[in-house]
C-alpha cells in the first residue's frame, strides 16, 4: 500500500493513543504512545521528527513512528514504530522509517540515528535493516512488556561517519568477541586495538546503604548544577529522574528509572563516575528494589578501568556503539553494559541472520562471567 505520510498534529493524538494499543495493548512502556500532554510537547518538539501514514482511500490513521533527538546532540532516536494490524505487511514501517531517515540523516541535522527492536519476530529486524540498519548487539531482558523481552541495538549512520572513528589503543580482554562481531557486521576495522588485562578493581564495604531519592524535578535540576559542563556526561535522551547516594553524600548517582518498563540507565556519577566504582554491586541491589529488572551504563570504548570495574560487578558488554559521539572531527564508540536480575529466557528470541552473531557473542560472554570454570583431573 502506497501511504499519505505526513508530520503529525495534536489533532492526531486521540487517534495515535488508538493506534498504540492496538499494536501494543495496554503495556507499552514509553509515555509516546499513552500520554496526551507528553505526545503534544514532542509533536511540537524542534528535535523530533513525528510522521504519521494515513489509507489513501479512507484516510484513518494506519502506522505512526518518529524520530527524537535533543539539543546539542546529533544522535536521534527511531521509536513509536507503529503499524495497525490491518495493514501488516504493506510496506508501511518501511516507508515511514525511510522518510524519517530521509528527513534526518540524509539532510545532515544528526550523524547517526538508533533503534531498540522487539526480538519476539523477525519482522521488525528486517524493517530496519532493509533501511539501512544494521545491528550492535542484544539487550536481554531490557523491557518489561506483558513480559520481560529481549530487545536489538540496531543503529544508521549518516555517509562518512564511521571512517572518522577515533582509534582506541587497548580493550578488556573480555571485549575482543565483541568486537570481531562488529567488525564483521559493520565493515569497521580494530586490528590495530590490543586486549589486556583488567586492573585490580576497588571493592568498598559499602557499610552504610544508599538512599534513593525519587523526585524527578529536583533531581533535573540538581544534575545540572553539578554538571553544567554536558561533556563530563553523556546519554542521548536519557534525562535522570532519580538520585542515589551514602549517607555521608560522598558521591551522587544519577540515573534514569522507567518503572513501567521495569528497566534503568546509570547517567553518571558526582564528583567523578570512579568514586561510585566500589559500590556498583550496592547500586545494583537497590535499583532492582526500586522495580528495575534490568540496569544498563553506556562506557566510552577507551575506558579501560571503567569498562572492566562494571564487568567485575557481573555487567556484561551486549552491544557495541561506534562513531556515537562526535568530538570535533572524530567519533567515539561506546559500549553498552548491562546486567539483569532475573532469568534470561532465549527460547522465545527470534533473530535474523545478521543479529545472530550478536546473541551468540553475549551467550558466551554470559557463561564466561556466570558459569564455574571447570578442573578436568588427570
Amino acid at each position: 500500500m502506497t501511504a499519505t505520510i505526513e508530520q503529525a498534529t495534536p489533532a492526531d493524538i486521540a487517534d495515535l493513543r488508538q493506534l498504540y494499543y492496538a499494536v501494543y495493548g495496554p503495556h507499552y512502556p514509553t509515555a509516546l504512545g499513552t500520554d496526551p500532554a507528553e505526545m503534544s510537547r514532542l509533536i511540537q518538539d524542534a528535535h523530533t521528527l513525528w510522521f504519521v501514514a494515513r489509507c489513501p482511500r479512507t484516510g484513518a490513521l494506519a502506522g505512526s513512528a518518529a524520530i527524537h533527538s535533543e539539543a546539542g546532540s546529533r544522535v536521534g532516536r527511531l521509536e513509536g514504530l507503529a503499524v495497525h494490524p490491518d495493514q501488516r505487511g504493506t510496506g508501511l514501517a518501511g516507508q515511514l522509517t525511510e522518510a524519517l531517515c530521509a528527513g534526518t540523516l540524509d539532510a545532515g541535522v544528526l550523524d547517526s540515528v538508533y533503534a531498540t527492536v522487539r526480538t519476539v519476530s523477525a519482522g521488525p529486524q528486517r524493517v530496519v535493516t532493509r533501511n539501512g540498519f544494521r545491528p550492535l548487539g542484544i539487550l536481554p531482558n531490557a523491557v518489561e512488556l506483558s513480559s520481560r523481552e529481549s530487545l536489538a541495538l540496531y543503529a544508521r549512520h549518516s555517509p562518512g561517519v564511521l571512517d572518522r572513528r577515533v582509534p582506541v589503543a587497548e580493550v578488556p580482554a573480555s571485549l575482543l568477541p565483541l568486537l570481531r562481531t562488529a567488525e564483521a557486521s559493520l565493515d569497521i576495522s580494530y586490528a590495530d586495538t590490543r586486549p589486556t588485562a583488567s586492573p585490580p578493581t576497588p571493592t568498598g564495604s559499602a557499610p552504610a546503604p544508599l538512599e534513593i531519592i525519587d523526585a524527578p524535578a529536583f533531581v533535573r535540576r540538581r544534575f545540572r548544577a553539578q554538571f553544567p559542563d554536558t561533556g563530563r556526561w553523556f546519554y542521548p535522551l536519557h534525562t535522570p529522574n532519580i538520585l542515589l547516594t551514602p549517607e555521608d553524600g560522598s558521591f551522587e548517582v544519577y540515573a534514569y528509572l522507567n518503572r513501567t518498563g521495569g528497566y534503568c540507565a546509570l547517567v553518571t556519577a558526582h564528583p567523578d563516575p570512579a568514586a561510585a566504582v566500589g559500590w556498583l554491586e550496592p547500586v545494583t541491589r537497590t535499583l532492582t528494589r526500586a522495580g528495575a529488572g534490568y540496569v544498563e551504563a553506556l562506557v566510552p570504548l577507551e575506558q579501560h578501568a571503567a569498562l572492566s570495574a562494571f564487568a567485575a560487578q557481573g555487567f556484561i558488554a551486549g552491544a557495541l556503539y561506534p562513531a556515537m559521539r562526535r568530538d570535533g572531527d572524530g567519533f567515539h564508540d561506546y559500549v553498552v553494559m548491562s546486567r539483569t536480575t532475573e532469568h534470561i529466557d532465549f527460547r522465545g528470541v527470534v533473530v535474523d541472520p545478521p543479529l545472530q552473531p550478536f546473541l551468540d557473542s553475549y551467550v558466551s560472554a554470559w557463561a564466561s562471567t556466570h558459569l564455574p570454570v571447570r578442573e578436568v583431573a588427570s
